[in-house]
């Protein structure tokens, strides 16, 4: 997944993130104009005051004094509405950048295929979509910000100085290409450690998730020690990271500040120099004094701000390596969106295999199927059932051969049309967080209350729901933790219904229920299958003896094909495993 780019691509790829806001970005680097230019008069003032105590101190007068102070004074309110527009409007505009990234990289994760996720921990990519992406928010409102001020205030200050003393203006300014090579020297350095900093946040955060979701199995199994001591091995290794990163930023640091040292004596010694030689005038020392602490200052701040700018450059970076990862399945240029599906489906001479494994799933495999007609997969674990159903709604992109859904291939369908018309009712069963309502009207949008009771009658669903504490509004808790398996199973029949799709995928939907669940979800099964295609895989074999064709599929593909009975005399796989099954 990661992919090293340069600062400079990285930057480019970040600029039309600005476009939107670019009246805002003009008016902040406004506003840090007049900020930049209040500071520069300060030393200004002080050398006119000087200049005139020390060659005309006759002229010297309250007066002066006070109209200086009170033309700073307004200076001065001027800059703080100004740097109140920088710091409250000029950060307002770096989150809304962040939350547009956000935005963009959740639509991106949404159009990547199972395959990515298959290989992908989910506590990693939350730490994509959000700690990685906090830094941008700073990173955007004071990139153009600070480089404009500095890069300001050092030309405007090598100006105004060269007009007072060139020699010592061009030896105070010998010292910043040393600073300059430090920056180069430690920017690398910060950059691969913060960029590690950010992989162990999201291995942390990773680890943290995969053991609070299992949380119930760590408990049944009495592991909290061992989950706490693999937490302790994953948090040291966050801190050596941490730690690491801190200490080059603390050497960086410290050789900035070794740096402003030396300006400083620069500017007392050969200034002093200059002063005792007659060189300079008192007024124009005390200006360089001041005006280097303003170089100091904006030097400093610069250097400062590419620890910022690292640590926003790694957002960004860990952000595009995502978002430069192409979609393997997307629409093609002609897809078509797919109507009035009636439910014929053709396997032709399809062939797959996982991106992790070399070993084929899949090979050469022919198979119609008719419109309304109940096809059953079962077979040895490996076989490819679950893979050859997941193949349908193009979860995964064959390797060769076609699939056709009413004479058409489903490259050419469009990827929604598809899966709008497939519904799919799997073992594991997911309820989002949230009310029983939302998750049943997660088949159909904008469904009307009387459409979302009518599914839970179908799926058998409405009599429990109504005992639960608020009915229909009851919170099922995160994957729904507060219902028994059947009756999840349920609400996720029910949302079928609702989507009421005209093929129908049932992948293991009851092999992990009890008896009596089972009895109940294999009648809303059967109801639900009623004039739809559908594929049923199933360990059971006693709920698809009804089925109007049973597959036997085994890595060799497909080595039995008909009724129950008809496979039942053959004396074959099927036998075998209905045997088995039967004397369990």
């Amino acid at each position: 997944m990661e992919k090293k780019k340069s600062s400079f691509s990285l930057i480019k790829s970040f600029l039309p993130y600005y476009k939107k806001y670019k009246w805002t970005l003009i008016l902040d680097l406004l506003c840090a104009s007049l900020t930049t230019v209040c500071e520069l008069v300060l030393p200004l003032i002080v050398r006119k005051i000087t200049e005139v105590a020390t060659n005309s101190p006759l002229a010297l007068t309250i007066d002066l004094v006070l109209k200086c102070g009170l033309f700073y004074i307004a200076l001065r309110i001027i800059d703080t509405v100004a740097n109140f527009y920088m710091a409250s409007v000029g950060h307002i505009m770096g989150t809304k950048i962040e939350t547009d990234m956000r935005h963009d990289l959740f639509g991106h994760l949404q159009k990547l295929s199972f395959s990515y996720y298959d290989n992908t921990k989910i506590g990693t990519l939350m730490s994509r979509i959000t700690t990685d992406l906090f830094d941008v928010t700073e990173f955007a409102h004071h990139c153009p910000e600070e480089i404009f001020i500095s890069g300001v205030k050092i030309i405007c200050s090598f100006i105004i100085l060269c007009t007072m003393n060139v020699p010592l203006t061009l030896i105070i300014f010998a010292c910043i290409p040393l600073i300059l090579v430090s920056l180069v020297f430690f920017r690398k350095k910060m950059k691969n450690a913060f960029n590690e900093s950010r992989k162990q946040t999201g291995e942390l955060n990773a680890q943290i998730e995969d053991s609070l979701l299992g949380i119930r199995v760590v408990k049944s199994f009495a592991n909290e020690g061992v989950e706490t001591e693999k937490f302790d091995k994953g948090n040291s290794r966050f801190f050596k990271v941490k730690r690491g990163a801190y200490y080059v930023m603390g050497a960086f640091q410290s050789t900035t500040r070794l740096f402003d040292g030396l300006m400083y004596i620069v500017v007392v010694i050969a200034g002093g120099i200059f002063l005792v030689n007659g060189d300079i005038q008192a007024s124009d020392y005390v200006a360089y004094l001041l005006f280097v602490t303003t170089l100091i200052t904006s030097i400093r701040k610069l250097v400062e701000f590419s620890e910022q700018f690292q640590r926003g450059i790694t957002g960004i970076n860990r952000f595009s390596e995502i978002m430069d990862i192409e979609p393997e399945i997307v629409d093609s240029k002609n897809a078509v969106d797919i109507k009035d599906v009636k439910g014929d489906i053709e396997f032709k001479n399809v062939s797959f295999s996982y991106e992790s494994e070399k070993k084929q799933v899949l090979t050469n495999l022919n198979l119609k199927v008719n419109k309304g007609e109940s096809i059953a997969l079962v077979g040895p674990s490996g076989g490819g059932k679950t893979t050859l159903c997941s193949l349908i709604p193009r979860f995964y992109e064959i390797s060769s051969g076609e699939i056709t859904v009413d004479g058409l291939n489903i490259k050419d369908i469009t990827l929604r049309s598809l899966r709008e018309s497939i519904g799919v009712v799997a073992q594991d069963v997911y309820l989002f967080s949230g009310s029983v309502k939302e998750n049943i009207a997660y088949g159909k949008k904008n469904a009307t209350m009387d459409e979302i009771i009518d599914s839970a009658k179908m799926a058998g669903a409405h009599d429990f729901i109504m005992t639960l504490p608020n009915g229909y509004d009851t919170y099922v808790g995160e994957r729904g933790v507060k219902l028994s398996g059947g009756q999840k199973q349920r609400i996720s029949i029910a949302r079928v219904f609702l989507k009421n799709p005209p093929i129908l995928i049932l992948d293991e939907a009851t092999s992990a229920l009890d008896n009596e669940s089972e009895r109940l979800v294999q009648k809303s099964l059967e109801e639900l299958a009623k004039g739809r295609t559908t594929f049923t895989i199933a360990h059971r074999l006693t709920t698809i003896k009804n089925a109007d064709r049973i597959l036997v599929l085994t890595e060799n593909g497909i080595e039995e094909s008909g009724t129950h009975q008809e496979l039942v005399d053959k004396n074959g796989i099927y036998a075998d495993l209905y045997k088995l099954y039967s004397q369990n």
